[in-house]
Formats: structure tokens, C-alpha cells, sequence
């Protein structure tokens, strides 16, 4: 009895969506709603992503070109209490933590890349209004030439901005969501709204993100409770000159080079991200053995940037710990740097050097890298900016290696005087004995960092109900399915990786 009705439920869920998505495909065209083959479980180009994180079944992808279109998408699901749930998309190069793949089998795919407009640049105001689709690589160009630049990542130039800034990703300059100054969000119902600080005749011409009184903007980072559509994002002055310090220190002085680089920070000597890669990072871009590689880049005046310079190789041949260090501009930098290239063209807001890196670490093009790339996943705890945590953590990661045979390459980001971003990769290769020992590497990375209170600050799609089993409750979870129940009454926008 039970066998047949889940059989006999299963149909009605089936028939129900394909009603629906023909509704949909009469709306915004056929050919914008895919649907898998018998065989398939998923209608994408490719089921495997580069994580080797297991597939999720999506009954559809639907692809709108337009925001009426991705309202009419909302409007339907809303009316008709849809049998499945919309996961957007923006590029789907979400790589290490679930590529394109929703959270949660069964959700249907809502894939915003041809929402791909750069609709407004504003050079005197400093912003730029851009739709989910327009890449790093595609803003920068346009900004090439003027006297601003986008804060840009060090992943591939080939991912969305707004993707990754509602993601809460780390760019040269600072944390992303520190960009956002407004969102346009499709509400599950279809209604369109927006947040925080838009460009309106005869309104405030000064950015406040803010607004008065309570602010929803960040209520729809790492969100499922809207549909962002387009946003408003910070670009920062172009430097009048900007320069890249390098030099090294050995895993033996961690400690001690990690308190001298947060006092460098705390006294806003260096400016932006300093980015700190361990050996086995460098290993892969032709890095020293044993040795960690410190890259810190100082802007201003060129009169500035002499001084700072010159301080900054004084200061570090004092604290006895780091190597030589060399001071590069945009023209002195080695063509086989392969990462001082990246860092230093990106801290400029160009991220054209950056697929090398990614070549480098995939072994494949942004195009091929789900497809063709090999194993990788992520690991993305915050740590206090000192020493004695670096230190911990490292001792954690050799745990973890010394369990498992897998391990993890680093690279520091620091975010403020008190907090480091904690870049954690895992590199296997896609046997299956191996992925299991880096799927269990990643499990205790989450487990062992937890006990010596290092949280994650982003999350892979394995790892979506982690949350529940360890956040404290203190009452936020209550209010966010609160507010979930009255924006989204029916479900319409799928559960992710963070609700």
C-alpha cells in the first residue's frame, strides 16, 4: 500500500510540473526550458563538477533572457503551488563548493546568465549597475582606461560579480559585500523590488547602501528569499601608482611572520588584501619549497608609494624572519610569475592574468573546468588575524593529511587587523578511493575546525545542513524562517547551501 502511493504521488508531482513548465515554455519561448532525457538526471552540458560532489536530479533548467521574463518564471511557480522549487544561477562557476549544482535534488534550475547587461557606469558617482551575468572580466574591460576599477577576486575573470558577492567572496581590495550598494530582487510572487541605495532624478546623489532605518540589503546575501536580478556595485579610485611587495617566510617562523603582518595591516601600512600562499599552493604555480609566499600591495601617489616601499623592506629584514624582498610595478613583474601577475593586475582591477592561475590548479580553461578539471573542493573558515591561530590551524590540516592522504593547500586572505579569510583546497584526483578519502578530508576539516571554533563563512552544497547541527540558538534561525514564511509562502525559491 505504502509502494504504491509514493508511485502514484510521484506522478502527480511530475504531471503537475510538466503543466507548469509548459505554461512557462508558452511564456517565454520553448527554448528556454530544458528538460533532461530519460537517461539523464540533470539537463545540464554535463552532469560532473569539478568537486566530484554527487549529482542532483533537476526535473528542468529554465533560462529567461529578461527580468519580466524571470517575474513571469516566480509569477507561475507562486500561482500554480509549484511541485518543484527555482535554485538560480548566475554563472554557475561556483567552483569548489558546487559549481552549477542546486543544494537539493529536485529543484529546477533557474540559470540567469543571459541576464547579462552592464546597464549603467557611473565614473564621477563611482558605481556600476550590472545583471547577474556580467562577469569580472567583462566589467573590467570597460573600465579599462578610466579612473576607477572593480575590486576584483583571483578566481577566473570568467565569473559573476553579483554571484559571488551575494556569496560573500573575497576580492584584492576587501570583501565583496562591501561592493554592494543596491539590489534589484524578483520576490517569489513575481513583484520586483529594491534595496538599498539606487540612482533616482532629483534623489540622493551621495551612496548610503544603508538607507534610514532598517536595512534589508544583506537580507538577501546568501539568501533564498528573492531572485537578485541586478544590483548596484562599488568601483573603488584607480591608484595614481600601485606596487606589489613579495618575499617568503618558512613554515618555522609562521607564527612569528603572521604578528608581524597583522601589525603591517593594523597600521595600515599596506593597502588591501595581503595574500599569503603556503608551499603546497605555490608548488603548483612554481613556488619555493617549504617556503610561504607573501604578496602585499601598496597604492597612493608615487611619493607614497617610494616611502612605503622602502619602509616595508626595512621593516621586514628587522623582523628577521622573512627573506629579501622585492618590490615590483605593473612593468618590472617576470612573465613566469605566474601569481605575482595575478595578484598584481588584479589588485589594479584586471583579472586577465587569472585563468593562468586557474589552468594551474585545474588543469583546465573556465569552459572545461567542471567537465575535464581535476578534483577540487574548498574548505572556507574565518580564523583570528595572530600567529598562535595560523599556526592552529596548519597543525589541523596536517591532521587531516596524516588521516586521509589528502593535502590541503592554504592561501591567507586578510579581511581586517582581526580576521584572516582561510582559503582551504583540496586537490585529488578523481579516482574513486581517493575522492573518498578527499570527501572525508573535507568532512573532517568541517568537524575539526568547528571543535577549535574556526567557522566556515561560506559553504559547499554537501555541506548545506551544517548550520542546523551547530549554530547556536540564539533565536536568528527562528526570525529568518519567519521571514521566509511570509515572502515566500509557498516555497517557490529552493532551500541552498546557507537556508
Amino acid at each position: 500500500m505504502h509502494t504504491q502511493l509514493s508511485t502514484n504521488t510521484t506522478h502527480l508531482h511530475d504531471s503537475a510540473l510538466h503543466v507548469l513548465l509548459e505554461k512557462i515554455s508558452q511564456q517565454i519561448g520553448a527554448q528556454k526550458v530544458t528538460r533532461p532525457s530519460p537517461d539523464r538526471l540533470t539537463p545540464f552540458d554535463t552532469d560532473r563538477n569539478v568537486s566530484q560532489f554527487r549529482s542532483r536530479a533537476a526535473p528542468a533548467r529554465i533560462g529567461p533572457a529578461t527580468v519580466a521574463e524571470v517575474q513571469t518564471v516566480a509569477r507561475l511557480f507562486s500561482e500554480q503551488a509549484a511541485p518543484a522549487t527555482l535554485y538560480p544561477i548566475s554563472t554557475g562557476r561556483n567552483w569548489g563548493l558546487g559549481s552549477f549544482l542546486p543544494a537539493h535534488s529536485g529543484s529546477v534550475a533557474l540559470d540567469l546568465r543571459a541576464l547579462s547587461a552592464i546597464r549603467h557606469i557611473d565614473l564621477q558617482g563611482g558605481w556600476a549597475e550590472v545583471e547577474p551575468g556580467v562577469t569580472q572580466l567583462v566589467l573590467s574591460k570597460e573600465l579599462a582606461g578610466t579612473d576607477r576599477v572593480l575590486n576584483v577576486t583571483a578566481s577566473s575573470g570568467h565569473t559573476s560579480i553579483l554571484g559571488n558577492a551575494l556569496d560573500r567572496g573575497v576580492g584584492l581590495r576587501h570583501q565583496r559585500t562591501n561592493d554592494l550598494l543596491g539590489l534589484e530582487v524578483v520576490l517569489p510572487d513575481g513583484n520586483i523590488i529594491k534595496v538599498g541605495w539606487w540612482p533616482h532624478p532629483n534623489g540622493p546623489r551621495a551612496i548610503n547602501p544603508f538607507g534610514l532605518g532598517p536595512s534589508l540589503l544583506h537580507l538577501f546575501t546568501q539568501s533564498n528569499l528573492g531572485i537578485v536580478t541586478a544590483g548596484i556595485v562599488k568601483l573603488l579610485p584607480r591608484p595614481e601608482c600601485r606596487l606589489v611587495i613579495r618575499t617568503t617566510f618558512s613554515s618555522q617562523s609562521m607564527r612569528t611572520a603572521i604578528d608581524v603582518l597583522r601589525g603591517w595591516v593594523a597600521q595600515e601600512i599596506v593597502s588591501g588584501v595581503v595574500k599569503v600562499y603556503d608551499a603546497a599552493s605555490t608548488r603548483n604555480y612554481g613556488g619555493e619549497p617549504d617556503r610561504h609566499l607573501v604578496l602585499m600591495s601598496i597604492s597612493g601617489t608615487p611619493a607614497k608609494c617610494d616611502v612605503i616601499g622602502k619602509l616595508l623592506a626595512a621593516e621586514a629584514a628587522s623582523a628577521g624572519c622573512f627573506s629579501a624582498v622585492d618590490i615590483f610595478d605593473s612593468t618590472s613583474i617576470p612573465a613566469s610569475d605566474t601569481v605575482l601577475n595575478v595578484v598584481a593586475h588584479a589588485f589594479g582591477g584586471d583579472p586577465v592574468f587569472n585563468e593562468t592561475m586557474l589552468r594551474a590548479a585545474t588543469g583546465q580553461d573556465a569552459e572545461n573546468v567542471d567537465a575535464l578539471g581535476n578534483g577540487w573542493v574548498f574548505f572556507l573558515p574565518l580564523i583570528p588575524f595572530s600567529g598562535e591561530a595560523a599556526e592552529q590551524a596548519m597543525l589541523l590540516l596536517n591532521d587531516i593529511q596524516e588521516e586521509t592522504g589528502i593535502a590541503a593547500g592554504t592561501t591567507i586572505n586578510t579581511l581586517s587587523p582581526d580576521v584572516i579569510d582561510l582559503v582551504v583546497s583540496f586537490k585529488f584526483d578523481p579516482e574513486p578511493s581517493v575522492r573518498a578519502q578527499a570527501m572525508k578530508a573535507l568532512d573532517l576539516a568541517y568537524e575539526k575546525f568547528h571543535r577549535a571554533g574556526f567557522h566556515p563563512y561560506r559553504l559547499d552544497i554537501e555541506h548545506a545542513s551544517w548550520p542546523a547541527a551547530h549554530r547556536p540558538d540564539d533565536g536568528a534561525d527562528r526570525i529568518t524562517r519567519h521571514l521566509k514564511s511570509l515572502i515566500d509562502p509557498t516555497g517557490v525559491i529552493a532551500p541552498g547551501r546557507y537556508a
